[in-house]
């Protein structure tokens, strides 16, 4: 059985900010707080994904909004 790497960026949190998780091998894993998608690349690029491709098209499952929403009720 294979398992596939998933990427969530949540719902814009009431403290500001996104969560940025990854399930991968069979762990989840928080890698962090993302302000813009800058920051989301950056934490996957610490996380040893590079190059991942941020729009709503990409492998990116972005719950609450797009990559352009990033205040509550933007």
């Amino acid at each position: 059985m294979s398992d596939r790497t998933e990427i969530v960026v949540h719902p814009v949190s009431p403290k500001g900010g996104r969560k940025v998780t990854v399930h991968a091998l069979g762990v989840d894993a928080d890698l962090g707080r993302a302000f813009a998608p800058g920051d989301v690349s950056e934490l996957l690029r610490l996380a040893g994904l590079e190059d991942v491709d941020l729009s709503e098209d990409g492998p990116i499952s972005w719950e609450g909004g797009g990559p352009e929403v990033w205040t509550a009720g933007s």
